[in-house]
Formats: C-alpha cells, structure tokens, sequence
C-alpha cells in the first residue's frame, strides 16, 4: 500500500490518500491521471489491469486500488 500511495501522491500530492474516497469522483483524479496510473501499477505490481476494471468504482481510493491489484495476482 505504501508504494501505491507514493505513485498517487507524485500524480496529485495534495490529497490524502489514507482517508480520501472520492479520488474520482471528487475529481482529485482525472481520466489521463489515473491512465497513468494504470501502467505504473502494472509495472510495479507485475500485473494486468483488464480495460473493463478500469472504472470509477475501482479507483475512487487507495483501498479499493489495492483491492484490485490484489484480486489481479490472485488470478
């Protein structure tokens, strides 16, 4: 999770992740940041994200990110 929380602080440093759950829909994160996003995690985490994961829901806090890149090195 630490890691994760580094790479959303260098994308939008103004914003904390610990409690924040509305990173999308509070617009802390926009459709480039969190595309972005995307290819660090799956460099950094060794795993795909599926376009269809690629939603409001999955992204809106640090938690529910981890969640998925969990669930993805799971399968």
């Amino acid at each position: 999770m630490e890691k994760l929380i580094e790479m959303l602080e260098e994308l939008q440093p103004d914003v904390d992740y610990n409690t924040c759950e509305d990173l999308v829909d509070g617009r802390h994160l926009d459709s480039l940041a969190i595309l972005a996003l995307v290819s660090e995690i799956e460099d950094e985490f060794d795993v795909e994200i599926p376009t269809v994961e690629i939603i409001p829901s999955n992204f809106n806090s640090a938690k529910k990110i981890m969640a998925l890149i969990e669930k993805l090195k799971e399968e």
